[in-house]
């Protein structure tokens, strides 16, 4: 036990370049900015948050600003990347970003992707290590804190995330809807006929297992090859066709293909990344001194909350175990679980509001609170239908002094399979004490 503390210890806080974490820094800092301002130029503060008349909040204390503090907030952001990418005031800068996308991105759950979940973490990161050491305006304005190594941690820990995002996202396709029936590939794919080349293949079943199987296979080994010398060229070239490809075929999935091929370059050589810095204007000759004394420091307290964070991120993709039933269908536990494109659901969810008294009863105008695309995604998420509906009967009890009974109506399709009711339509959700751990939410019948 003490010989793997030792190692442990060793591999932590021995002293490395800091050509890796410098170029991590001006790669993820240039996508925080080019995001940023590529949200504000397509409109999408006004429509995400500003239109909307109600929000599904991670919090119900959370809303949104007015519209020139929303503004404000992008404002900000679009500061705190640049100085993120310039290295100026780095730690104030990444503090100040991880506070207002955190803040942004806890607005509503209908937004909710997992590169979003994966920028805040990587941010979070960057906030404790010493990225504006070298080639930085900091190390400029204060020469004291210039530096060419850095703890292995510094740079292990954005290695370790990664590895995790790739791997679960590759355990979560060991499934059968995934491996046996191609779906949702199979659903999805002949929507793609118009694309040149490729196109002409997308209706064959076949291509849709070719894609299953390759994706779960690439999910589950390339952070491997990216880990070892030997094969972390031809990995890359990997990671460069798939998401080049996955972007193609699924734009809507953002930023995420973009994400993973510039963070995953910090898998690369100390000696590749100073070369690579060598090439950048008004860079200096990083040089490390093999004698100079090291400025890393030891603390077990660090070595602790790193273990303690990578056993949270094993439990959270496993939270699902917890609770019966297909994941896919009732979902709790399916957020922050590195789950990406494994379902496809069609149907429809009607919320039915019912005065007690009067026995009168209607079902809710969705289109009066929500906007298309937040119905679209609440029709299937029961904690959205949920919080929806606690809305609409809150809002009914404020005007008439006491409750309503609240009823959803709901019937979906899973993965190509025969549509069925989703919730039981005689439970008022209204009156649950505990809707999470009731019976509203109706078994998946295979």
């Amino acid at each position: 036990m003490h010989n793997v503390l030792y190692r442990l210890d060793h591999f932590l806080f021995k002293s490395v370049s800091i050509a890796p974490l410098v170029v991590f820094r001006l790669v993820f800092g240039s996508l925080l900015l080019y995001s940023t301002i590529r949200t504000w130029q397509k409109g999408w503060i006004k429509e995400l948050y500003l239109d909307p008349s109600y929000h599904f909040s991670f919090f119900s204390w959370l809303k949104p600003l007015s519209s020139t503090g929303m503004y404000w907030v992008y404002a900000f952001l679009i500061i705190s990347a640049l100085g993120i990418l310039l290295g100026l005031f780095y730690r104030f800068s990444t503090l100040l970003f991880l506070l207002l996308f955190t803040y942004v991105e806890l607005l509503d759950k209908t937004y909710y992707l997992n590169h979003y979940y994966l920028v805040t973490i990587l941010t979070f990161w960057l906030l404790f290590v010493p990225a504006n050491r070298f080639y930085a305006l900091d190390a400029l304005l204060f020469p004291k804190i210039k530096s060419s190594t850095c703890a292995n941690w510094h740079i292990a820990i954005f290695k370790v995330q990664l590895s995790i995002v790739y791997f679960f996202a590759g355990l979560a396709k060991v499934n059968p809807d995934w491996l046996f029936r191609a779906q949702p590939m199979a659903t999805w794919l002949p929507g793609k006929y118009e694309l040149p080349i490729l196109g002409q293949w997308m209706h064959y079943k076949e291509t849709a297992f070719l894609f299953s199987w390759a994706g779960c296979i690439y999910d589950l080994s390339i952070w491997l090859f990216l880990w070892i010398k030997k094969t972390r060229v031809l990995a890359y070239f990997a990671v460069l066709a798939f998401h080049i490809l996955t972007a193609i075929l699924f734009p809507r999935i953002g930023m995420f293909p973009l994400i993973m091929i510039t963070s995953t370059i910090i898998f690369f050589s100390p000696r590749w990344h100073e070369k690579l810095l060598s090439f950048l204007p008004f860079s200096t000759s990083l040089e490390r001194k093999e004698n100079a004394r090291s400025t890393v420091t030891r603390s077990q307290w660090l070595t602790a909350a790193l273990v303690c964070y990578f056993l949270l991120q094993l439990y959270l993709p496993f939270r699902y175990l917890q609770y019966s039933g297909n994941l896919f269908w009732h979902e709790r536990g399916y957020r922050f679980s590195w789950r990406v494109m494994l379902m496809e659901k069609n149907g429809y969810t009607s919320i039915i509001i019912r005065n007690p008294k009067s026995e009168a009863q209607r079902e809710v105008n969705q289109d009066d609170y929500l906007t298309a695309f937040q119905k679209q995604q609440m029709r299937s998420q029961p904690d959205l239908i949920l919080q929806f509906a606690k809305y609409i009967g809150d809002e009914f009890e404020q005007k008439h002094g006491y409750a309503p009974e609240v009823y959803v109506k709901s019937r979906l399709s899973l993965n190509g399979r025969r549509s069925q009711p989703f919730t039981d339509e005689t439970i008022d959700v209204y009156a649950l004490d505990d809707p999470m751990n009731s019976n509203w939410i109706l078994p998946l019948k295979e």
